[in-house]
């Protein structure tokens, strides 16, 4: 059996992994998560995890927020950690500007997980229509669900109802991608 292995700089992302990842790798994979306590956390200690991480056929995957730098920046930086630690192949992929602009993308999941009528049909306002633009995701999240939204059991209940073909978000959609890809290689075993 093989192992996919999630570097997350948060518990949320870990939540809404369980109830988004059976519907995006086959059954044979299994699905690991690390979670640091923060970006910093993750980023100081990424090399040396993945130098001594022992499992055959482990696939690796580090999803961390933009926050306010640059995604570039932050991607070409964790690429180049992931050049030290002498491990290629792991897909490492950024949530602009943070998970929650994931969430905003899929107004239809967030209704039905928090079961708020009517947040399905504010999709089309126009700051919904590119949710990777919005700096403060989670806290306009928070204002949206009048503050039912919470980072642990939101996306513990959002996870298993977003939409995997949402192209809303592009940073969601490079996710889904690359998870896709990464999960169905053929060459782990």
């Amino acid at each position: 059996m093989s192992e996919l292995v999630f570097f997350l700089e948060e518990q949320s992302a870990a939540e809404m992994l369980k109830g988004l990842l059976p519907r995006l790798i086959p059954q044979d994979r299994t699905a690991r998560y690390i979670v640091f306590e923060g970006k910093g956390d993750l980023e100081t200690q990424i090399v040396r995890r993945l130098q001594h991480y022992r499992t055959p056929h482990a696939r690796f995957v580090i999803l961390r927020d933009q926050d306010s730098n640059d995604c570039r920046v932050v991607k070409k930086g964790l690429v180049a950690k992931c050049r030290q630690a002498k491990r290629t192949g792991v897909l490492v992929r950024i949530a602009c500007h943070e998970l929650e602009s994931w969430y905003l993308a899929d107004l239809a999941a967030v209704e039905q997980a928090l079961r708020i009528p009517g947040l399905a049909e504010k999709q089309e306002k126009e700051k919904y229509r590119d949710p990777d633009s919005i700096a403060n995701a989670a806290e306009e999240l928070f204002k949206l669900t009048a503050h039912r939204y919470q980072k642990v059991s939101g996306s513990r209940d959002i996870g298993p109802c977003l939409n995997p073909e949402n192209s809303r978000s592009p940073s969601f959609k490079a996710f889904v991608d690359g998870i896709r890809k990464i999960a169905g290689d053929c060459r782990w075993d």
